[in-house]
């Protein structure tokens, strides 16, 4: 298992025997980052998967949004559009629930 090392000034996790010279992402200095507990570590390579699967969740579940926009405006026939205005609804509280468990896993330090 690699060591991964926290920046505590915007949380960006960097994978590496030491930490970077500067944060990738804000630029603070290496100073600021620190060392993950084995614990910890473990917690974020077990999760990688699932966060990747949400976050695929989340982007699938707006492409098909937008294809009942699409088939809601197309107006073919008032089943029709009831059908993708009801898709449209259940695709939007999926895309919420994946929102709220990758948030649910950023605030136990899953990321």
């Amino acid at each position: 298992m690699n060591k991964l090392w926290k920046c505590s000034v915007c949380g960006f996790v960097h994978q590496g025997d030491e930490a970077p010279d500067k944060c990738p992402k804000c630029d603070v200095d290496k100073s600021n980052f620190s060392l993950l507990t084995d614990e910890d570590t473990q917690k974020i390579y077990a999760s990688d998967r699932t966060n990747d699967i949400h976050m695929n969740m989340i982007k699938d579940c707006v492409k098909m949004i937008h294809l009942c926009d699409e088939g809601i405006k197309l107006n073919l026939d008032p089943a029709c559009v009831k059908a993708f205005e009801r898709a449209k609804n259940e695709l939007w509280m999926i895309k919420q629930r994946a929102k709220a468990e990758l948030a649910g896993h950023m605030g136990k330090g899953k990321w």
